[in-house]
């Protein structure tokens, strides 16, 4: 931190994203990255605590990450009251600020208090967007009355952004292992079903499309699938007797 103070805010900003930048990479860890997203928050934002929500499968937010212990209780108080400025940005897509809370404690009366309790009197709650979609949001807040600025603003949504980017970033790189897991799949059981269709073609004297035929008609008719019947024909189980050796005369087309 003592580091960080003798450095100009632009050279902050760029470390800043150099080391969140770092976390994509692989054994990229999305805890991580968001817990070290909101501590930045702090670092360059002149606030003084930041916590991140983030969409569930049924809609509702949950916290994942927070600066610090009060940040993370009162961000559950507001999940669990149901009420507060995160909420309002998540349901409407806009970012909400509140300067001074003492000041508007009609708005929200339950979370003004409980964040007075917890040491904060402003806060600040950015979207978090996928396009029209809004997946959560970046909270920012301080011990003092007040707004940040133009400039401030902008670059707490720019957080929230590369908040969104990372998680997207992550989701994406889960998916391309699944596509290469199911693309390698499809390549193996294809390998085993030429190797079952020469095996086939020869003991039934067939040509390889007829054998593939047969072996197809027969899964289906027996609802099994495919490649489990190729696998079977190469291993000669017992179960495909009746289509692999030509002495069987029952044959499924």
């Amino acid at each position: 931190m003592e580091e960080r103070a003798d450095m100009s805010q632009e050279q902050q900003l760029a470390r800043v994203f150099v080391e969140l930048a770092d976390t994509l990479v692989n054994d990229f860890d999305l805890m991580d990255f968001l817990h070290l997203l909101s501590e930045r928050c702090v670092d360059l934002l002149g606030v003084d605590a930041a916590g991140i929500l983030l969409t569930d499968q049924q809609d509702r937010l949950q916290l994942v990450a927070a600066s610090t212990v009060q940040a993370q209780d009162l961000e559950l108080f507001q999940l669990q009251s149901e009420q507060g400025p995160c909420l309002d940005c998540f349901a409407t897509g806009e970012p909400v600020v509140c300067a001074d809370l003492g000041a508007q404690p009609q708005q929200w009366p339950i979370f003004a208090t409980a964040a007075a309790q917890a040491g904060f009197v402003a806060v600040h709650a950015l979207p978090m967007r996928l396009r029209d979609h809004i997946i959560g949001a970046l909270n920012l807040f301080s011990a003092t009355a007040g707004q940040l600025n133009e400039g401030t603003t902008a670059l707490s949504q720019a957080f929230a952004d590369v908040a969104t980017i990372g998680i997207l970033s992550e989701r994406a790189a889960r998916e391309k292992d699944l596509l290469s897991q199911q693309l390698q799949i499809a390549l193996n059981t294809r390998v085993i079903i030429e190797q079952a269709k020469g095996i086939l073609a020869e003991r039934r004297g067939l040509s390889m499309d007829q054998a593939f035929v047969r072996m197809r008609g027969w899964a289906r008719s027996n609802n099994r699938k495919l490649a489990e019947v190729a696998l079977a024909v190469i291993d000669n189980d017992h179960s495909v007797t009746e289509l692999a050796h030509p002495h069987h005369t029952a044959e499924h087309q």
